[in-house]
This record gives C-alpha cells, structure tokens and sequence, in this order.
C-alpha cells in the first residue's frame, strides 16, 4: 500500500511534517512497514483542503491532531 503526504508550501504550514513523523512512528510501531511505502510529493491542487493524503487514488485530509484516527483507515486495509 502506497501512502502519499503533500509537503509542499500550503500543506506544510498546516501540519505535513508532523503528519509524517506521526505516520512514521505509527507504521514502526505497528510493525507493517513492510506493508506500507511512505512517501512525500509536492502540491496535489487541493491547497485549501489540508494536509493532503492519499492511499492509492483515495483523497484525505488529514491534520496533525487527526493523524491517529487516518491511521485506523490505513489499519483496516494492511489487514
């Protein structure tokens, strides 16, 4: 399973790096690193949405404060 986090200009300032420290940690903690490839891109043209996150071509936006409830999402498709 692909994970996508934007880390360009406008998702930044909301929070991307803190979305992916956070998923980082998740995904070591939970052991399905081999199960899931974290990866940044820049801009996904949805900049007035948030932290944009993709699993394959599903859109999410996702804030720092709701990093562990996307995290239940990822959960339910590694298993």
């Amino acid at each position: 399973m692909k994970i996508t986090v934007c880390i360009g200009s406008s998702c930044h300032i909301k929070g991307s790096r803190i979305v992916v420290e956070e998923l980082q940690k998740l995904i070591a903690e939970h052991g399905i690193g081999n199960k899931v490839e974290l990866e940044g891109t820049f801009c996904m043209n949805k900049c007035q949405q948030g932290v944009c996150v993709t699993i394959g071509d599903e859109f999410f936006s996702v804030t720092p404060e709701g990093v562990g409830e996307f995290f239940q999402e990822v959960l339910k498709r590694v298993n």
